[in-house]
């Protein structure tokens, strides 16, 4: 009687293919983060309430405010996305318009987003140092729209924009909000998040999708099939 080779254990730092790095994943399931970025495995550390669950909250609840006023946009926390053969993040939060409305994603017949969503949040603290490198190179190259860092430990938000191929950090508006192109009224007040002000987060977002841009991104998006 023969027995199958046992499957490798993942390891941080590891250099992969993408077919093997998802052989290896799926053959831990205990492993709760995991990402290959530039075809080296990066994996996920202890994560602690105020440096990174607490504000990863915060903003899954502004997108979701957002995603209530806005049918059709779909938004998901700590999914795996086929970025392309050397990259498959698992980004803490991320936004998209469907395929059939314009969008840049799509669902695989195996259930996995694949290709870049239009707005990518992480937010970093151990990470930092590969969030704004090689996970910056990677989700510019592949045409991540928007990318959204939330620095913790510096209080500071880094809200970039694709332009021409490359990314430009966004300037905030007049009043002082940061305000998504690809996601018309998806308002951010950056002093609200870092003070953990849920109401005037939800404010900011209320605000913009009264706005006539939202409801035309609204109208395009039930038009679409």
């Amino acid at each position: 009687m023969t027995t199958s080779p046992r499957t490798p254990i993942l390891h941080a730092g590891d250099r992969l293919t993408r077919d093997e790095f998802e052989r290896r994943y799926a053959a831990m399931p205990d492993l709760k983060k995991a990402e290959l970025i530039e075809g080296v495995v990066y994996m996920g550390s202890a994560v602690r309430y105020d440096r990174h669950g607490r504000p990863e909250r915060l903003l899954s609840l502004w997108l979701g405010v957002y995603e209530f006023a806005t049918p059709g946009i779909g938004g998901v926390g700590n999914c795996t996305v086929r970025l392309d053969l050397d990259n498959e993040p698992q980004p803490d939060l991320l936004l998209r318009i469907p395929e059939t409305a314009g969008g840049t994603s799509r669902v695989g017949t195996d259930g996995y987003l694949e290709g870049p969503p239009e707005l990518v949040v992480e937010v970093a603290a151990s990470s930092v140092s590969y969030d704004l490198n090689q996970k910056l190179h990677a989700y510019r190259r592949n045409g991540v729209q928007e990318y959204l860092v939330h620095r913790v430990d510096d209080g500071e938000v880094d809200w970039f924009v694709l332009e021409r191929g490359t990314y430009a950090r966004m300037q905030p508006h007049r009043d002082g909000l940061l305000k998504s192109r690809a996601f018309p009224g998806l308002w951010l007040d950056v002093d609200a998040l870092l003070r953990g002000d849920l109401l005037a987060l939800r404010s900011a977002v209320e605000r913009g999708v009264a706005c006539a841009e939202h409801a035309a991104f609204v109208t395009r998006l039930r038009g679409s099939p």
